[in-house]
């Protein structure tokens, strides 16, 4: 496999408006990203996923945008994202932008005007269908709820939005549509960006009138359009949003032959904790040996044609720690093996805010406690179909997206550190136990088992390139695996090994045995090599 910049590094993802507040109103900025720069030069990370910045009305937290050419104005200006670019690159960190390019805000100029009549020269910037027998024109439905079309009174026809009916979307059948983002890729591009992380990017190929919204036929004729028309040429970071991917579909993104992206984020691990063809807020308890083989699947199905992404929080995802780790008695525990789990796998990893302290979901006692336009509409939703509300706030405890988007917990002081006004949206209370502060200057830490998984990554290259091979595939309590690298015909070899539980556990590994050197492990000592305490992780180097 011809080697990337970006195999070894490991990917940090900001959402702006709870990292960092520098001027008092309460929501995080470009200023604070810049001025936390020093944090994640110190953790190790090479490149960071910033969560939109542009101008929107915030109908959903950004990324419905009216102008990808400005900084919203709670963030910054332009200056700003001029600045934090630069002193990025001073600390060779590099900035991948969200491109959203399924849709646009309505309150975008290509919008205004599209709505304004139907031969307006916009009109078909954005998909527009006659009512059906005076109804919608088909049974599409919004991942926020309801139907996914919105009657528009001016000009008597219905206009598709498969997110929010503030985020109408784009008709990428449009040559001139598809010319206008490749136009806003290239302006951000040439102001030094690294690359992209692209919002739903497998629903631009849709066919609305035929219910086809992801992996639509033209999808990937249209990414290698945008390869070739913007950072083909490049070698930028590329990275697809794909929940209706797998291992097949994954191959035709990230092939470095097809010319389309450098990876994509599949979602078939995040899944495995709801009922089977229902919404995720369908609460099943994980399956964990289909955890591994899930696991196993994405690590053996590119050889030299793909890549592979590492993640298991994200803006839209709870918190890992509390989801499938134990956020109390052993949070410490549990917190650094799951991370020393997946940063021993192949892929790039990605880090979200908050996940390199532990940081942990909230729990709010009210539905207008919550922001997130998803959880309204699922909310709204459920009362109606004769769930109690406390079914309901149960499964946004466990799957709402505001998990993720509490403020940053930087110390112990007021609002942890984020703001010195008040928080856009409510701290998690747990913020005097759990914050950046303490971690730096505790080499036990979470934040310290990051920063060594970081180190690791790019001392081994065994890490980046070996081959995987899963160990224990029955066994209910241990994910274990190997990775294997030739290198001038001797073997590199590393094994991992993790109790995902919290009983103790004994193993009988052969690797055990072997002569070997211990590169981290999530407690401080090891007792006896074939006794497994609860959630304990560890990684070897084997001779």
């Amino acid at each position: 496999m011809k080697k990337k910049w970006w195999h070894n590094q490991v990917v940090y993802q900001i959402y702006p408006r709870s990292f960092m507040d520098s001027n008092g109103d309460g929501i995080g900025d470009i200023q604070g990203i810049i001025k936390k720069l020093p944090y994640l030069e110190e953790l190790g990370i090479g490149v960071i996923w910033l969560s939109p910045v542009f101008d929107s009305p915030n109908d959903d937290n950004g990324y419905d945008i009216s102008d990808y050419r400005a900084i919203m104005k709670e963030f910054g200006t332009m200056e700003d994202m001029e600045e934090l670019l630069h002193k990025a690159k001073q600390r060779q960190i590099s900035i991948v932008l969200d491109l959203v390019a399924n849709h646009t805000s309505d309150e975008h100029q290509w919008f205004l005007e599209a709505r304004k009549s139907k031969d307006n020269p916009y009109r078909d910037y954005y998909i527009w269908k006659d009512a059906v027998k005076g109804q919608e024109p088909n049974g599409l439905i919004s991942a926020f709820g309801g139907s996914a079309w919105e009657y528009d009174e001016r000009t008597n026809q219905y206009y598709l939005h498969l997110f929010s009916k503030k985020q109408p979307d784009l008709n990428w059948t449009n040559s001139k549509v598809r010319q206008e983002v490749y136009d806003l890729m290239n302006f951000w591009i040439e102001k030094g960006i690294a690359g992209f992380r692209m919002d739903v990017i497998e629903l631009i190929g849709k066919i609305p009138e035929k219910e086809i919204t992801s992996n639509g036929p033209k999808l990937h004729e249209y990414i290698q359009e945008m390869n070739q028309k913007t950072f083909g040429s490049k070698d930028m970071l590329t990275v697809g949003e794909c929940w209706g991917a797998d291992t097949n579909i994954a191959k035709l993104y990230s092939d470095p032959n097809r010319n389309e992206l450098s990876m994509i984020f599949q979602f078939e691990h995040i899944n495995l904790d709801q009922i089977p063809g229902k919404e995720k807020w369908d609460l099943a308890p994980l399956n964990f040996l289909a955890l591994k083989q899930v696991m196993k699947k994405w690590q053996t199905a590119f050889k030299q044609d793909g890549w592979n992404s590492l993640f298991w929080n994200n803006h839209d995802l709870p918190r890992i720690v509390s989801r499938w780790g134990n956020d109390k008695k052993y949070w410490l525990e549990s917190a650094k093996m799951l991370a020393i789990l997946l940063h021993g796998m192949k892929g790039t990893p990605y880090i979200y805010q908050g996940e390199e302290i532990g940081m942990t979901n909230i729990r709010l006692k009210d539905i207008k406690d919550y922001p997130d336009i998803e959880a309204h509409g699922m909310y709204e939703s459920r009362i109606k179909q004769g769930y109690t509300k406390e079914e309901i706030m149960d499964s946004i405890y466990i799957k709402g997206r505001d998990n993720a988007r509490t403020p940053m917990q930087w110390s112990a002081d007021k609002n942890a550190g984020f703001t010195t006004g008040i928080p856009w949206f409510g701290v998690n209370p747990n913020y005097k136990m759990i914050h950046a502060d303490s971690q730096i200057k505790d080499k036990s830490s979470i934040f310290h088992t990051y920063k060594k998984l970081i180190s690791l990554r790019k001392e081994y290259e065994v890490i980046v390139y070996g081959d995987f091979q899963l160990l224990f595939e029955e066994d209910e309590d241990i994910f274990a695996y190997t990775r294997t690298l030739e290198k001038n015909k001797t073997f590199e070899k590393l094994l991992v090994v993790c109790n995902f539980h919290d009983k103790e556990r004994t193993v009988n590994m052969e690797e055990l045995k072997q002569k070997k050197q211990l590169l981290i492990s999530n407690y401080e000592l090891v007792k006896e090599e074939h006794l497994l305490r609860p959630y304990e992780a560890r990684m070897y180097l084997l001779a």
